[in-house]
């Protein structure tokens, strides 16, 4: 065992910073100030231009014809969910590292979501754990660009052709973010963002959808209305209020011109990470193939727990301390008490995602972090591993 060179905060040490540093935080310039008063000054809260404006500009980065601004992000996936029909004794497959809302939104339907494992390196949807789920109950699959990386759509979009399965992507982490060259927003039938003030577009809440089926996203603008058609006012089928307004438009619009410039100091900060981490055989960090523009919503490492003397909660535990307001993105949603109670799941579904599960947390990411909040993250990182280290 090395000697540890410094007392941690947890054990009554000095802390690495005395003021917490969160996971995540919005960015909220005098612009985006000036863009909200504008609309709070109009004639239009709500339901106005801003609104369309929104979905045009979304529409173009994302790549397609179509964009279908909603309440939020959850909101998005049900929008989806409804716009394929997902119903009573149909499956949809989703990874098992994710937010629970991927797999609320199939539940909410009655149908079933299936839990399918990840790959390794990237915890990102296994294309070979898909195959493995498909029955003849398959409807659609969930893909998860997690942290910001994005999903080998090739091998999934022939997999869902092969048997007839809808792709939605849960973009919600990587907006602006493209593989192979093509955007994400462009790479499934459905692809799903939110605007919560984590994201890299902080619009104070808000989520959307994009496609280039004009059939999709007119079923999608019924179902954020509450199922009303949108020529007769009359109501032709079950919604709800899905509303995105134009003030939340308007901050988010506001946000998506700095959209470059957020997710190149995210890039920043991550190298920066890379480096550190990258001689500290405790510290294992996702991997990224060539062909990805990450969008670095999140940093995820995962510990090799076999070279620590504590466990992953006690390392977070011990961030907190330091002042690092580290995190854990995801437990494995089958293994949460609704799902094994409703749905039967249970330890062994997935296992690649069940191992993972205890072994990663996410450090601070957001753009407005100083090069001094970077080097504190490090530095208390370092002294964890060195106290704890075998």
């Amino acid at each position: 065992m090395s000697q540890v060179s410094e007392k941690l905060a947890i054990e009554g040490g000095r802390p690495v910073r005395t003021e917490m540093l969160p996971y995540a935080r919005q960015q909220i310039g005098e612009r985006d100030i000036d863009a909200v008063v504008e609309v709070l000054r109009s004639d239009w809260l709500t339901t106005g231009p801003k609104v369309e404006q929104f979905e045009a500009a979304l529409a173009e980065i994302a790549g397609t014809a179509e964009a279908v601004a909603v309440s939020n992000g959850t909101t998005a996936l049900l929008a989806a969910m409804h716009a394929l029909e997902v119903g009573p004794g149909d499956e949809v497959i989703v990874p098992a590292i994710t937010f629970a809302a991927s797999a609320n939104c199939v539940a909410w339907f009655g149908a079933t979501p299936i839990p399918a494992d990840v790959e390794t390196g990237s915890l990102l949807l296994d294309p070979d754990g898909v195959q493995a789920e498909i029955t003849s109950n398959s409807k659609a699959i969930i893909a998860v660009d997690y942290a910001g990386n994005v999903c080998d759509y090739d091998r999934l979009n022939s997999i869902a052709e092969k048997h007839g399965l809808a792709i939605v992507d849960d973009a919600s982490h990587c907006l602006g973010g493209s593989r192979r060259g093509r955007p994400v927003g462009s790479l499934a039938r459905l692809s799903t963002f939110s605007f919560h003030p984590v994201k890299h577009v902080a619009g104070g809440e808000g989520g959307a959808v994009t496609t280039d089926d004009a059939g999709l996203a007119n079923r999608m603008r019924r179902f954020r209305d509450h199922g009303r058609d949108a020529s007769s006012g009359c109501m032709v089928e079950l919604g709800l209020n899905g509303r995105m307004s134009d003030i939340h438009c308007a901050l988010a619009i506001s946000q998506h011109s700095q959209l470059q410039r957020s997710i190149s100091r995210r890039r920043k900060i991550a190298a920066y990470y890379d480096r550190a981490f990258a001689e500290m055989p405790e510290i294992d960090t996702l991997t990224v193939e060539p062909d990805v523009s990450h969008a670095r919503h999140l940093y995820v490492v995962a510990f090799d727990l076999e070279k620590l003397r504590a466990d992953r909660d006690r390392v977070l535990n011990a961030l907190r301390s330091e002042g690092i307001g580290a995190t854990v993105h995801y437990m494995p949603f089958h293994l949460q008490d609704y799902y094994r109670k409703r749905f039967g799941t249970s330890e062994g579904d997935c296992p690649v995602a069940e191992q993972a599960g205890k072994r990663i947390l996410s450090l601070p990411m957001f753009p407005g972090m100083s090069d001094g909040d970077v080097e504190d993250v490090i530095a208390a990182v370092h002294k964890v591993i060195e106290a704890y280290r075998r």
